[in-house]
Formats: C-alpha cells, sequence, structure tokens
C-alpha cells in the first residue's frame, strides 16, 4: 500500500514495526503480552509490558527458532498465547522445506510459570507417516497404528487382527439435533436452536465407517456427541468397544471429580488429583447404572471449586453398564474418554449393519462447578426430559412402603389417606404388595393381578375412593423382575435371564426377565397398561430391586438396556399424563437416560435427612433438584436408627420433589399439627370473573364436583 493514498490518522499508525499478524493476550495479573509473525518467518518472538503501550518499545525475547528441514522448517507464522488449564501455551503455522505448502497447526508449551523467562517446549503438531501418532491429540483414535493409548473403538477386522486407522471422508452439517438411532433416548431439538456437525471417517483397508456427532445449542455451553460405526464389507466385523465421545485435551495438571457408593450412601463425591501414568476409570458392570459409580464425572483444573475455575462434566445418557476413562500419557496430555463399558462388551456387526453408541452430553466452565451443573439442569428441563410433568408442580405424595410394608388392608390405607389428606398432601401411592400372593418377597413378580384378599375394591376401586377423599392416587411396579414362585415363571421359566447349563442366581428371591426378546417386552408393556388403563391411577413409581447376572453372552447388557427403552417408550407414549418415577433399589439406576422417560427418581432408600445432606447435593451437581426424589420418614429412622426432628426431616425433604413416607395414623397430634400449620394452600389459578366465584362455590372434579 502507498502510504500517500490514504489519511493518515492515530489509527493506521504503525505501531510495532516489522511484525504481522499480531496477537495480545491480557493475563489475569494485568500483564500484557504481544507475539506475532517476524520478517524471515523463522522464530516465535514473545513481549511483556504492564499495558499496551508498554509493549512497544518492551524487550523481545525469541522462544523457538524453526528446524533446519522437515515440518516447522518454513513459514512460521501467525503465533497465538493463551493460558489454559495452569499452563501457557502458544498456537501458530508451520511448513516443510520439501512441501512448503504442507502448512499445519503446532503447539509450544511453557515449563514453567513464567513465559518470558521459562523453558518451551514443543508439544503437538501435525501427524504425517513419518511421526508417531503417540505423541499427538486424535479425535476418534484406533490402537495399534503407532497410537499406542486407550482406543475410542476396537473391532476385529476379516484379516484377524484390531489394527485400523480412520481418515476424513466427508461432513453434514444439520440443521437440528441429529436423531438417535437404536432407540436410545437423547437430547432433542427445541425451538429450532441446535445444530449437528456429522464427520464420516473411513478405513478403506477394512471398508469401515464411524460417523462422529457433535451437536451444539445457541443457548448452552453443551456438546452432545455419539457415534455410529457402519460395517462396509462383505464379511462380519467384531465390536470390542465403542466410546461415545474421546477427547484429548491440553493440560497437565488436573483433577477428577467422580461420585461413588453403594446401596443406602449413593453419590458420595470424591476428589482425585491425576497422576502422569495413572488411569482413573469410573465404571459399572453390574447391569445397570449403579450405586455404586454414577455416569457423571468432571475434569477440572486444581483448586476449582464452585464459582471459580475450569471444569468439563461427562454425562452419560445411558442407564446401562458406562465407562468414563482418564489417563495422563507420557507427555502429560489427559484423554478422556466416555460411553458402554467395554468390558464383556462384544457386537457382531455383519455386513452394512451398524451399531450406535449412546449419547455423551459433554458441558465446560471457566466459572466453577456451579455454571457447570446450570447448564445441565437448564439441558435436561428443556432438551432431555418429555415428560408432562416437566414444567408442571409436582403433587405433595404420601407412600405407605415405610408406614405399612407388605402388612396392609385396603381399610388401612384408606385411614393413612384421610389424616394425610387433612395435612394437605397431594397424592396417595401404594407401594409393594398389591397384587399376586405378594405378603413378602418371595413371590409373584411378573403377576400384574390385583390380590382382591387385601383389596376388595380392587386397584380401580381403591383409586376410586381415594379420589373421593380428595387425592390423587399412584402406583408401584417392578415389571422387570419375576419371581420362580409366580405363575408367569411357572408358565415361562425360560423368560427369565439365564444360562442353559448353570443354576441362575437370585437375588432378594427373585430373578431378571430378559428384555433383549420382543415377546418378554410385549408381556410387560400390555401387564403394565392394563392395570394402567382400567384405574384412575395418576403416578406410577418404577422399580428395579436387583443387578444382571448370569448374562447368556458378551454385550447382552446391551441388548437388555435397548429392551428396558422400548418398553419405557411404549408405556410414557401410551400415558403421556401419567407422573412417572423411577427407582432401583434406591439410587441404583440414577441417569440422564432414566430421565429422558421419568422426571424424577428416587434418591436413595436411605430416607434419612442426615445421611441425604451429602447424596442429595452431589446428586444436584448434574441432575435438576426437581427430579431428586425426597421424602419425610418416620424417626428413628428405619435404614439407620437416627433420631431427628420433624423439622429437620422435612427441611431436608423440601430440597428435592417433597414427599412423605410413613404412617400419617401413627404421628403424634403436635406432629401432625405442625406439618397442618406449615402446609400453604396453593394460589387459585383464576382469581377473578366467574370462574373464580364458581370454584369457591363448587369442590373439585375428582371430589364430585357438588356444591360446597
Amino acid at each position: 500500500m502507498n502510504k500517500d493514498n490514504y489519511i493518515h490518522t492515530p489509527y493506521n499508525d504503525e505501531w510495532i514495526a516489522q511484525r504481522a499478524d499480531p496477537f495480545v493476550y491480557r493475563h489475569t495479573d494485568g500483564t500484557c503480552y504481544f507475539t506475532a509473525s517476524v520478517p524471515a518467518y523463522d522464530r516465535i518472538i514473545l513481549r511483556a509490558a504492564n499495558d499496551l503501550g508498554g509493549l512497544v518499545h518492551a524487550e523481545e525475547k525469541t522462544l523457538w527458532v524453526r528446524h533446519e528441514s522437515g515440518p516447522q522448517s518454513i513459514h512460521i507464522w501467525a503465533p497465538e498465547i493463551h493460558y489454559l488449564f495452569g499452563g501457557w501455551y502458544i498456537y501458530y503455522a508451520a511448513g516443510d522445506k520439501d512441501d512448503i505448502w504442507n502448512i499445519r497447526p503446532y503447539v509450544l508449551h511453557c515449563k514453567g510459570q513464567n513465559p518470558m523467562k521459562d523453558e518451551w517446549e514443543e508439544k503437538w503438531g501435525f501427524v504425517s507417516n513419518r511421526f508417531c501418532l503417540d505423541n499427538y491429540p486424535q479425535e476418534y483414535p484406533s490402537y495399534g497404528y503407532s497410537d499406542l493409548r486407550n482406543p475410542a473403538y476396537q473391532v476385529v477386522n476379516k484379516f484377524g487382527n484390531a489394527v485400523s486407522r480412520l481418515a476424513v471422508k466427508d461432513y453434514i452439517i444439520h440443521n437440528e439435533c441429529a436423531v438417535q438411532t437404536d432407540g436410545m433416548p437423547c437430547l432433542f431439538n427445541k425451538n429450532k436452536k441446535a445444530d449437528t456437525l456429522e464427520v464420516v471417517l473411513y478405513d478403506e483397508i477394512i471398508d469401515l465407517e464411524v460417523h462422529l456427532y457433535y451437536t451444539v445449542f445457541d443457548e448452552y455451553n453443551i456438546i452432545a456427541r455419539h457415534t455410529v460405526i457402519i460395517n462396509k464389507s462383505d464379511s462380519n466385523i467384531k465390536l470390542l468397544s465403542a466410546y461415545s465421545a474421546s477427547i484429548d485435551l491440553p493440560m497437565d495438571d488436573y483433577e477428577m471429580i467422580h461420585f461413588a457408593g453403594s446401596w443406602g450412601r449413593e453419590r458420595a463425591m470424591h476428589r482425585t488429583k491425576l497422576e502422569m501414568g495413572m488411569k482413573a476409570e469410573v465404571e459399572n458392570a453390574r447391569g445397570g447404572s449403579g450405586h455404586q459409580l454414577n455416569p457423571f464425572s468432571m475434569i477440572t483444573s486444581v483448586g476449582t471449586d464452585e464459582t471459580h475455575g475450569e471444569v468439563y462434566g461427562f454425562s452419560l445418557v445411558y442407564s446401562g453398564n458406562h465407562s468414563t476413562v482418564a489417563k495422563i500419557d507420557q507427555f502429560g496430555n489427559l484423554r478422556v474418554q466416555q460411553g458402554i463399558n467395554p468390558h464383556q462388551f462384544e457386537w457382531i456387526l455383519k455386513p452394512n449393519e451398524s451399531f450406535c453408541t449412546p449419547q455423551s452430553i459433554i458441558c465446560y466452565s471457566d466459572s466453577g462447578i456451579g455454571a457447570m451443573t446450570r447448564e445441565y439442569h437448564d439441558v435436561f428441563r428443556n432438551n432431555l426430559m418429555r415428560s408432562k410433568w416437566v414444567n408442571k408442580k409436582r403433587p405433595i405424595l404420601i407412600n405407605n412402603w415405610e408406614g405399612t410394608y407388605f402388612d396392609f388392608t385396603e381399610e388401612k390405607l384408606l385411614q393413612m389417606a384421610e389424616k394425610a389428606r387433612k395435612a394437605g398432601i397431594e397424592l396417595f401411592v401404594l407401594d409393594d404388595g398389591w397384587f399376586g400372593k405378594r405378603n413378602n418377597d418371595t413371590c409373584s413378580l411378573g403377576d400384574w393381578k390385583v390380590n382382591y384378599n387385601k383389596l376388595p375394591s380392587g386397584i380401580d376401586g381403591l383409586a376410586e375412593k381415594i379420589n373421593k377423599i380428595g387425592m390423587k392416587f399412584g402406583l408401584w411396579f417392578e415389571p422387570e423382575m419375576i419371581s420362580p414362585d409366580s405363575d408367569l415363571y411357572r408358565e415361562h421359566p425360560d423368560w427369565a435371564i439365564h444360562i442353559d447349563e448353570r443354576e441362575g442366581v437370585q437375588s432378594r428371591n427373585q430373578m431378571v426377565l430378559d428384555l433383549s426378546r420382543d415377546e418378554v417386552c410385549e408381556y410387560v408393556i400390555n401387564a403394565v397398561s392394563n392395570i394402567l388403563a382400567n384405574a384412575n391411577i395418576e403416578y406410577v413409581k418404577w422399580d428395579m430391586n436387583r443387578q444382571l447376572t448370569d448374562m447368556p453372552r458378551l454385550g447382552y447388557n446391551h441388548e437388555y438396556t435397548l429392551g428396558y427403552y422400548k418398553i419405557m417408550s411404549a408405556i410414557t407414549e401410551k400415558f403421556p399424563n401419567i407422573l412417572f418415577e423411577g427407582c432401583s433399589s434406591g439410587g441404583g439406576r440414577f441417569d440422564a437416560g432414566v430421565l429422558a422417560y421419568m422426571p424424577q427418581i428416587w434418591t436413595s432408600d436411605n430416607s434419612d435427612a442426615i445421611a441425604r445432606l451429602k447424596m442429595q447435593y452431589s446428586t444436584s451437581m448434574c441432575y435438576p433438584v426437581y427430579s431428586i426424589s425426597s421424602h419425610v420418614t418416620a424417626s428413628p429412622n428405619h435404614q439407620c436408627g437416627r433420631d431427628t426432628s420433624l423439622k429437620t426431616r422435612a427441611d431436608v425433604a423440601y430440597c428435592g420433589t417433597f414427599g412423605y413416607e410413613l404412617d400419617v395414623t401413627k404421628m403424634s397430634d403436635e406432629e401432625f399439627e405442625e406439618r397442618r400449620k406449615a402446609y400453604v394452600k396453593p394460589e387459585p389459578k383464576v382469581k377473578s370473573g366467574w370462574l373464580a366465584r364458581y370454584s369457591r362455590l363448587v369442590s373439585s372434579a375428582n371430589t364430585g364436583a357438588v356444591l360446597k
């Protein structure tokens, strides 16, 4: 440009001479850092000053000089300096003297905390056949083709080996959420504010095609990822593992937060400093998402708390065996992977068959854990949970289980309902023991027919009587189970999960129905539907009280999980107005996959208020507060024997979806009056006009709509 041909202003004055592609970064301490391309395009330089003006005359330091030959030997330009995960990084472009326009991105890393004084090292760069893939970040890595780290997938190909290498073939941008296949739940689009990038990878040697899906939302710092693997060859391929997402992160000082426990003490938060060579795996292989290890984890910078620091969240939309793996390699780089647990997994792909992984929802926050939590809560409420109850006020319920266990009569239930209604409770839930010959836990699971000895009016009659009291009615099921002592088992013993050559394992005197079979799924759907269609049932508690054993083949757990989703999809679509609550011997299946069908989940069978404090807090780090079911139970507590005041029990229960689980007829007059006074009658929806006048004069519909 001829300087004589433009108007001179302070804004087009030369700032720093002979420096192109300028990049300035202001650090948290106020220091300004400057880097840029130099005329020879042969080095990386850096300046530092207290302000922008000071950069003009600041001392310039050469951090790195080009190679004599090969990659990074020419065209060193456009550097950028960043402070990430507690370390300094410079990203730049470089070419090859022998192929001058083969320009690729590279990274320098500062070994210390002072970028002007400490030594810098080459970190990552472009990979060609002359370089080992083990040194570089990968998007969906395989094992054995010079990358010896944990693979994102493994296939045994037609040549009998497990070596694969994918290359980019194509990409597609969808102006919506990509549709999840295989019937698994996933995030859905809302208000046309989501886009999906589909990247197609291909291994031409073994004819393997891999589709990577990245769904992003306008409103959230969220990326939803899943993978579809397709066998394009003319022979079978054996899939040994397939993670939903694999991420290589440039960090070398970080922690992992995960949520572990067991029955009665689910999802306790654990924080671990990860070290080089250490592999941390949060996994479950017990048949469901599990009491033991939840399919939600976080990777954080050291010292991250609720309001400060960087954090990556990983939440899997899956209710089966899962795995989240974090490992630091020999160069200090982090690889995080999440998906189906590869333990005891194998899936045969015939020619042109595909396999779809569940969705991994990845969230980023640079403002601490709290900001990440709010992102998860919003996306789950708005883009995962499909129930009509998501944005509705949940009724205050009372469940009879800890009040009566199996020992109840219709008369006793009605007495409880009468007194509960006086305390402002809105929903009465009948738990286990209403069907077959179910007077204890030894029989009748699978026989979903009313026990008329206990309930002479039947479920429909009981529901009607509860409604006349002024309460909604709900019912407990455990449809995935079968008792050896049941009519169903005597008729269909092969419907229980079993290995022909071995005696089956029982837990809680029950076995598990084989949900990989279509006829079994249809039976469950029909049996539950028959009950729900013939009574005014407005709430269902769906339980699952044991873990899976005797699995007849590798990969069976995934087959079972797909069957579970098939059942839940059918029933929730058939009865959209029913409020469903998930349960698995307490919190044994608390995951995003369940939330897609049921907007609330029983947190733990341990209902002690003090024990619940930590459980409810840690659960809420990922899952919305109103998905956490929490009840006031008797004191002393039935699980731990702790004696706790009614106020404390109620205050803790208020921090979730509120309810009661006790025999209200045994409450003292003082306790009952305390709860009655605490009840606040909801504001009427219509406050003026003829409808308001009508509502004051006439009772509600469920009590007959008669004059008061």
